[in-house]
């Protein structure tokens, strides 16, 4: 059985689907910045220096200096994984309203269970 997407809605799924695009790869990056900041070896210099700061004023200051530096680069990566995902929930709820899905960055019908008929919103055959 042959499905076919709307005409009238061919602008708007071609340019969600640039949008998801766009929102997936940019997900992709701030979940590696993120990864990257967690594994970030800062906060061990941040407590080395906190050993260093009974003695020193100084060193008490390159501690926090240093514990915000880890924290504010986790944060940010953390928020900016939350917008990327919003956006990319929101889309799919769109594209579900239009009885679509999405398998990575394909495009496929919700009826195609077995994912044999990726679909191209650029393609002007896939249009009724």
């Amino acid at each position: 059985m042959e499905h076919y997407l709307s005409a009238a809605d061919k602008y708007e799924i071609q340019q969600n689907f640039r949008r998801y695009i766009r929102l997936k790869e940019r997900f992709d990056a701030a979940r590696g910045a993120y990864v990257t900041s967690r594994s970030s070896k800062v906060w061990v210099a941040g407590i080395i220096a906190l050993l260093f700061a009974l003695a020193s004023n100084f060193f008490l200051g390159v501690a926090a200096g240093l514990f915000g530096v880890y924290f504010y680069t986790m944060v940010r990566s953390w928020l900016q994984i939350n917008e990327a995902e919003e956006g990319v929930e929101e889309l799919d709820r769109w594209f579900a309203g239009k009885k679509l899905k999405f398998e990575g960055s394909i495009l496929y019908f919700n009826t195609d269970e077995m994912l044999e008929n990726p679909l191209d919103p650029f393609d002007e055959g896939c249009y009724q």
